[in-house]
């Protein structure tokens, strides 16, 4: 796949929030990852109506660990440690695109064996999400990219300056939460990481 911008919802705006932003940034950007651990699944449901509504296609769309929501869309899905087995999943839901959150080598290689369309890897750098926990680096990503034949998206403390250094370790795209969804200007952020991404004007 080409490099791609992934924008992940951090649970602080609400989904009207979320959506309404989402769709002012959605020519930049990629994949949507509704990540809301405390809503509920008729919640969720709701926030896909309002990402369409403004626009966002459904190919673009991706829910966190909720795999009958996704369905009920023919979205994407992102499972991490305490969602089904990739292998489950793909079994139940053959259509869906899934996505995997890892945190090793050993575990990238897993989710690619399993059936994962890609993986989700990180933290890469510090970030306020993550605090007072280690992040993994560079040298971890570049392991775990070589443990997997699969895409490889980096995750954590993303920023326009430190983008070059995490594809050249072999990332096939990044995912980025405040840095977009809490900008003072979304828009110029999204074009921003956008650019970078795509090699331009660097």
């Amino acid at each position: 796949m080409k490099k791609q911008l992934h924008v992940i919802s951090d649970g602080k705006l609400s989904l009207e929030a979320f959506a309404e932003i989402a769709g002012e940034v959605e020519p930049f950007v990629d994949r949507f990852h509704l990540r809301e651990k405390h809503r509920t699944s008729r919640e969720l449901y709701g926030g896909v109506e309002l990402l369409i509504g403004k626009g966002v296609p459904i190919k673009k769309l991706v829910i966190n660990d909720r795999a009958d929501v996704a369905w009920a869309f023919k979205a994407g899905v992102q499972l991490a440690y305490h969602s089904l087995p990739v292998h489950v999943a793909k079994k139940h839901f053959p259509d869906l695109i899934i996505g995997c959150s890892v945190h090793s080598p050993d575990e990238a290689n897993k989710a690619a064996k399993q059936g994962a369309d890609y993986i989700l890897f990180g933290h890469i750098f510090e970030t306020d999400s993550k605090k007072g926990v280690s992040p993994k680096g560079i040298k971890e990503l570049e392991a775990v990219k070589k443990s997997s034949v699969i895409p490889l998206v980096a995750i954590g403390g993303m920023k326009p300056e430190n983008i070059s250094e995490v594809l050249e370790a072999g990332a096939d795209g990044i995912a980025v939460m405040s840095a977009i969804m809490q900008a003072r200007d979304p828009v110029r952020a999204a074009k921003e990481f956008s650019k970078k991404i795509n090699g331009e004007g660097q």
